[in-house]
C-alpha cells in the first residue's frame, strides 16, 4: 500500500494475554486504518508495538457486578470519545461490552472467538452473536453448531 490511512476507525478490543495475542496476529488486516485498542491491565500499554491509542480497563466478569459496572462505564466513555466504525474483538467481557456499546453508536461488529474454545462459543461470543455482523470461530465443529457463525481457519 501507499502508506495512506483509510478513514475507517477500528476498535480492537481484547483482554490481555491470549485474546490480545490472537488479535494482534491479524495486524495486516487493519494496518492501513486508524486503530485504537481497549484491553485489560495497565502493564500491557507498553507491550503493544503497533500504532494506535491504547485504553485499559479492569479485568472483569459476571461474578463481580461492581467491577463489571466500572468497566461498563469506562467502556462507555471510550466508545463515546472514539466512535469507531468497526469493533473487532476476540473477547472477553470488555470486548463484549465495547461491542454492545459501539453497536448502539452504529459500528459494525466482528467477533473472533478464542482458539481455546474448542467445544462451544465462549459466553461473551454467545452474548455478542445476536448483534454481531460477523462471528468467526477457529473450529469447524463450532461453526456447524451455531447459526451465523463462520469458520475461516485458525490464527495461532
Amino acid at each position: 500500500m501507499n502508506g495512506k490511512k483509510n478513514n475507517l476507525k477500528v476498535c480492537l478490543a481484547a483482554s490481555a494475554g491470549g485474546h490480545l495475542t490472537q488479535l494482534l496476529q491479524l495486524w495486516p488486516s487493519w494496518e492501513n486504518y486508524e486503530v485504537f485498542y481497549v484491553t485489560t491491565g495497565e502493564n500491557i500499554k507498553g507491550r503493544i508495538d503497533k500504532p494506535g491509542r491504547v485504553y485499559t480497563v479492569e479485568e472483569c466478569n459476571r461474578k463481580n457486578p461492581v467491577k463489571l459496572a466500572r468497566v461498563f462505564f469506562r467502556c462507555m466513555k471510550i466508545a463515546l470519545r472514539e466512535r469507531p466504525d468497526v469493533v473487532i474483538s476476540t473477547g472477553a467481557a470488555s470486548g463484549a461490552l465495547m461491542s454492545y456499546l459501539c453497536k448502539m453508536l452504529g459500528a459494525k461488529i466482528v467477533w473472533m472467538d478464542s482458539i481455546t474454545n474448542t467445544q462451544r462459543l465462549s459466553l461473551s461470543g454467545r452474548l455478542v452473536r445476536p448483534i454481531a455482523d460477523l462471528i468467526l470461530t477457529q473450529w469447524q465443529d463450532i461453526a456447524e453448531k451455531y447459526p451465523k457463525v463462520e469458520y475461516a481457519g485458525q490464527v495461532i
